[in-house]
């Protein structure tokens, strides 16, 4: 990587305004991170707060069901109920130390904006979240959540009100205030240092994935699969491995409707390299190469783009990019929940419905490692109406 860049993705791309707060913000990190005093402060909250390592689990029922020996990284037992709080923990201590007094971020599923709201309690900084105003709608207990937790909840009217046009607000927010306030985004999108940051902090899960199996079966995994969009649970599984051409990567974005697959957030399908949010990434775009809105059931994949370096990885061919249906992420709801009695968030049900719709792809023999992203509780009313309305 040179300067915030994958092969020809990522970059910084934003006005004037914000390019010494991005510079500055890469010194700090560069700064802070490696000292054992932030390491220490760092890996004592993600322990005793947030309640690291995480288990690795032998599902031995989906297993059956999939026919390969599966273990889900159970980031759903993460405090907050998914993987987001690896990466809020650590931006909001940098914040701290950097002097800031106030967080704002974008958030889609909310689990985001839970995690950041919980982070900056513990730092003692002020929150600010902006969510588009269909997701407020549509995760309505996540919103509870934040607003108990103490952080003001902005909703986002612009375009289509989801992630796209929240992350848009959040950044016209930050150019105005960037001197007391820290922009913490929430996956490895955006101008560099973020796409970096996010993924250095959400690594954890690999580097205990990458423990956790030699101890369980004496080697690597022979795949990796997890659900997608900016790619920050993905690629915190991913990265311990990418150097190790025997481990499959497989990245699962969102299909949509099969009946309107053309119009999904499937970005590796059905995008191309552009610049959105500062970045060049691999996004959904019209002919004039206008960025195209993204369709899906889960809030949380429900973004046009995918970060610069999980973009990286399916141009160079060292991850497998795939998709799954809507009715296939519901019928994959069930299937966990009845196999090991776990009920997933949307976004994790993704990869668990990839894997039950491409057996062929999983030899019997073989190991394989499901990032259990998060678990179901702010989707339950829409699985619950998805599954009514079948019926």
């Amino acid at each position: 990587m040179k300067r915030g860049k994958f092969g020809k993705f990522g970059g910084l791309f934003v006005n004037e305004i914000l390019m010494p707060v991005l510079i500055s913000l890469e010194e700090a990190f560069e700064e802070y991170y490696p000292t054992s005093e932030f390491q220490e402060e760092l890996n004592g909250l993600l322990k005793d707060y947030g309640g690291r390592p995480t288990p690795l689990y032998f599902a031995r029922r989906f297993s059956d069901l999939v026919g390969c020996k599966v273990y889900l990284k159970r980031e759903d037992l993460l405090c907050g109920g998914s993987h987001k709080l690896n990466n809020t923990l650590g931006q909001a201590l940098l914040a701290k130390k950097m002097g800031k007094s106030r967080l704002i971020t974008e958030t889609a599923a909310g689990m985001h904006g839970v995690a950041t709201v919980m982070a900056g309690n513990v730092c003692d900084l002020e929150t600010e979240v902006f969510m588009g105003s269909q997701d407020i709608k549509r995760q309505a207990s996540n919103v509870k959540k934040m607003r108990l937790l103490g952080a003001k909840v902005t909703p986002v009217n612009i375009g289509k009100g989801v992630l796209k046009d929240a992350v848009s607000d959040t950044l016209r927010e930050w150019t105005s205030c960037s001197e007391s306030t820290y922009y913490l985004i929430g996956s490895t999108v955006g101008p560099h240092p973020f796409p970096e940051m996010v993924a250095t902090f959400q690594s954890v899960i690999g580097r205990e994935i990458k423990e956790q199996i030699l101890d369980k079966e004496g080697s690597p995994p022979d795949a990796i699969v997890a659900c997608g969009s900016g790619g920050s649970n993905a690629i915190g599984a991913f990265r311990p491995f990418i150097e190790n051409d025997d481990v499959r990567l497989y990245f699962v974005e969102g299909g949509g409707d099969r009946l309107d697959a053309d119009n999904s957030a499937a970005a590796f399908r059905l995008g191309r390299p552009g610049v959105i949010h500062g970045a060049i990434m691999q996004s959904l775009q019209d002919e004039d190469g206008q960025i195209k809105p993204s369709k899906t059931r889960s809030a949380g994949l429900n973004y046009p783009a995918r970060g610069p370096e999980i973009s990286n990885l399916y141009d160079t061919g060292r991850m497998k990019a795939c998709y799954a249906f809507d009715e296939e992420v519901f019928e994959a709801v069930k299937v966990m929940a009845r196999a090991e009695g776990l009920i997933p968030a949307l976004e994790t049900a993704h990869a668990i419905g990839y894997m039950l719709g491409h057996k062929e792809e999983f030899d019997k023999d073989e190991v394989v490692v499901l990032n259990y992203s998060g678990r179901g509780d702010k989707d339950l009313d829409a699985i619950l109406r998805y599954f009514e309305n079948e019926d």
